[in-house]
């Protein structure tokens, strides 16, 4: 296979394209560094679809790799023919490569390697032949009795040599694609309830539809209930559709009486081998394909959660709830430096909720808070109570955010939590990640497990290296996205960007803590371990907000500084400019000039002229900056009073492929279904919410007992 050619009708890309973005890869260049300073080269391709490409180039090459392995194995063999190494060259998937390996696969004992060993090979070739002759198959059968090799009678003879025709038809790559494609086709999952009691999988009790049109949340979801013991799942289809297809490839009309035995042969073939095997296959692909859109899905829903606009410049208490043991209290100031933590005990069984006021009265008085932040876990309702009543009483305007707490336990469990905080018990680390979350969702999130966060659904059945994998692609693609602070980044984050190993994090830390803030990016290349490659790779992602180059605290690469000085001189600015922003007729100028002119004397592509200029005139930019900024609130709204018909604006929190959980301020996230998301037919929900996404919604219904709300996107103005 030519893996280049491939990729360009598979991306339906130009060669140059693909060919670039290869070579870039195998020279040990990041994505986001070719999807950021290489867009000359590979044509401007996003850092999506590199990601994409580079998975597929991987796949490719293994499938290669296993490919003349398969071809070795069978030479080794001597089994190679010229027609099977076509067969071979023509594989497109490893399920085809591994159904063409699969007669000469050494296998454990079976049925027909024994009868194989009893010498019944011979015997089986003459009945599966079907040639003409006028000797009974008794006859010939007897021939082969044999009491040494364990064949005592002709009915055992004929035994084992059907076992040998039912494994061959079955080890038939041919017949093994056209049945799988069949059962695809034509097959329904059927799925019955295994106990009595009711469960979450109760609508699958009675479940049945066709294999090729069931959902992938679907599957997961057999896939789970079956896991738990709740389901028995299955694949039915009408065998005769298989075996007719299986006997007219097979059955001769030249000897009825050897016909006979070689169809008895294909239907034990089907029913003991070929099906159970097919299904296994076919589910195993439904779960591979429904992974993958869950991942696709959980990838997208954790982007847009990562890329949540900061709330800058205010300090921040943080308030991890909780009943017996007390809401724990941190409080941070604007750039997240813990000034103090405490105690309150405002729900039950303490209920001590004037002592816990007159605590918070004083810490946000004397640190002058600005927005409090709750963590939606237990207690979050009473908390969230308790903090309405008193924001009444303070004279200082003070707003409050219910946030995710989701993964904050696990980092104040963890070994980084530790290390950050080693003064702070669990509970108390938890509080500081809670406040943290809401002034800067990336720097903090990036330090939780990504399964952690909960925007995914079923994501502990998924392929778990697989998984990391994806994930951490995201996270990678956000932080570099944004571009992170080198003199007060934290380790974790730092590990994120382009070409920078956790080794080399916690080594630009220390250096940090060793010689104090960092005042130029080359100064990095002092940093023990930190190369020529690793520099190139990471300096355009780095920012140094008050440092002797102001093009330091841009995305310009430094490969890029002279292009960038050029331009600024010969528009008649200077780097002095660009610190006060007095550019504005900047790209007035430049067009003015000729961008192709102007790229052509700076020696740069037109993509590096774009961005150099769109950092010039922000110098400092932020992304994240431009996004809706988060609801924030000074009263609170309880299940009871929503009633149908109500219009509410909500935040997006999770989306799953069928619909959209919105937090609309009452502790429980409602559904707006895939069916409610829109005036016109939604395939995917993502084509019209993202998580953290402020959508106005109408409740359409409440169950307050099983604590459901219901609500619609549709006809809303």
């Amino acid at each position: 296979m030519n893996i280049i050619e491939q990729l360009i009708k598979e991306f339906n890309l130009k060669p140059f394209q693909v060919q670039n973005t290869v070579k870039l890869i195998d020279e040990g260049n990041t994505i986001p560094f070719i999807a950021r300073y290489r867009k000359e080269v590979t044509g401007e391709l996003n850092d999506q679809v590199l990601r994409e490409l580079h998975e597929r180039l991987v796949y490719l090459r293994n499938l290669d790799e296993r490919r003349e392995d398969v071809r070795r194995l069978i030479e080794e063999q001597g089994k190679l023919t010229e027609e099977l190494s076509l067969s071979l060259d023509r594989a497109v998937t490893l399920q085809e490569i591994e159904d063409l390996y699969r007669p000469y696969k050494l296998k454990r004992k079976t049925r027909a390697s024994v009868a194989k060993e009893k010498g019944l090979e011979p015997l089986a070739a003459i009945i599966f032949a079907q040639m003409p002759s006028k000797t009974p198959v008794s006859q010939i059968a007897s021939g082969y009795i044999d009491a040494e090799k364990g064949v005592n009678t002709v009915e055992e003879a004929l035994a084992g040599a059907m076992d040998i025709i039912a494994e061959e038809v079955s080890d038939n790559a041919e017949y093994r694609k056209v049945l799988r494609e069949t059962i695809f086709r034509n097959g329904m999952i059927i799925s019955t309830a295994k106990k009595e009691e009711d469960s979450v999988y109760r609508m699958y009790y009675d479940f049945k539809e066709p294999v090729s049109k069931i959902a992938n949340h679907r599957v997961l979801a057999l896939n789970r209930g079956e896991k738990e013991d709740f389901l028995q799942v299955k694949i039915d289809i009408d065998s005769a559709l298989c075996i007719a297809y299986l006997k007219g490839k097979n059955i001769k009309g030249t000897n009825s009486e050897m016909a006979g035995y070689v169809e008895d042969a294909i239907e034990d073939s089907y029913s003991r081998l070929i099906f159970p095997s097919l299904e296994r296959d076919i589910r195993n692909q439904l779960s591979e394909n429904a992974q993958e859109q869950a991942m696709k899905v959980f990838a997208e829903n954790l982007r847009n959660l990562l890329l949540q606009p900061p709330v800058k410049d205010r300090v921040v208490l943080g308030l991890d709830p909780a009943y017996r043991t007390g809401c724990k209290i941190a409080v941070v100031d604007e750039i997240g430096k813990v000034l103090t933590t405490t105690v309150i005990y405002p729900t039950p069984p303490q209920n001590k909720i004037e002592e816990a006021k007159v605590k918070l009265r004083q810490l946000i008085e004397k640190h002058k808070v600005d927005i409090i932040s709750i963590g939606n876990g237990t207690a979050s309702k009473e908390s969230e109570l308790f903090v309405v009543e008193l924001l009444k009483e303070i004279d200082r305007k003070v707003y409050y955010m219910v946030v995710s707490e989701a993964g904050a336990s696990v980092y104040s469990a963890s070994k980084l939590g530790a290390e950050e905080f080693p003064e702070f018990d669990v509970a108390l680390r938890s509080a500081v990640s809670i406040a943290r979350r809401l002034q800067d969702p990336l720097a903090e999130l990036v330090k939780i497990d990504p399964k952690a966060i909960g925007v995914g659904q079923y994501q502990h059945d998924m392929n778990q290296k697989r998984l990391d994998e994806s994930l951490g692609g995201v996270v990678e693609d956000c932080v570099n996205n944004v571009g992170v602070d080198l003199n007060t980044a934290s380790a974790p984050l730092l590990s994120y960007i382009s070409g920078i190993s956790s080794a080399v994090a916690k080594n630009v830390v220390e250096y940090r803590e060793e010689n104090g803030k960092f005042k130029s990016r080359s100064e990095i290349k002092k940093v023990k371990k930190l190369g020529g490659k690793t520099f190139e790779q990471c300096a355009g992602f780095l920012r140094i907000t008050d440092g002797d180059n102001i093009l330091d605290n841009t995305s310009v690469h430094p490969e890029s500084y002279s292009a960038a000085e050029k331009l600024l001189k010969k528009l008649g600015y200077n780097l002095a400019d660009v610190s006060h922003k007095n550019l504005i007729d900047l790209d007035k100028k430049v067009e003015q000039a000729g961008r192709g002119k102007v790229s052509e004397e700076l020696g740069i592509g037109l993509p590096t002229l774009k961005d150099i200029i769109n950092e010039l005139l922000k110098p400092g930019r932020d992304p994240r900056d431009e996004l809706p900024k988060p609801i924030l609130h000074t009263d609170v709204l309880h299940l009871e009073d929503l009633k149908p018909g109500m219009i509410l604006t909500g935040t997006v929190r999770n989306v799953a492929d069928f619909g959209a959980f919105v937090d609309i301020g009452v502790h429980q996230d409602g559904l707006v279904h895939i069916s409610q998301l829109a005036d016109r037919f939604v395939k995917n929900p993502m084509e019209v919410v993202a998580v953290g996404d402020i959508v106005k919604v109408r409740v359409m219904e409440v169950d307050a007992d099983r604590k459901r709300i219901s609500l619609s996107m549709r006809e809303i103005n």
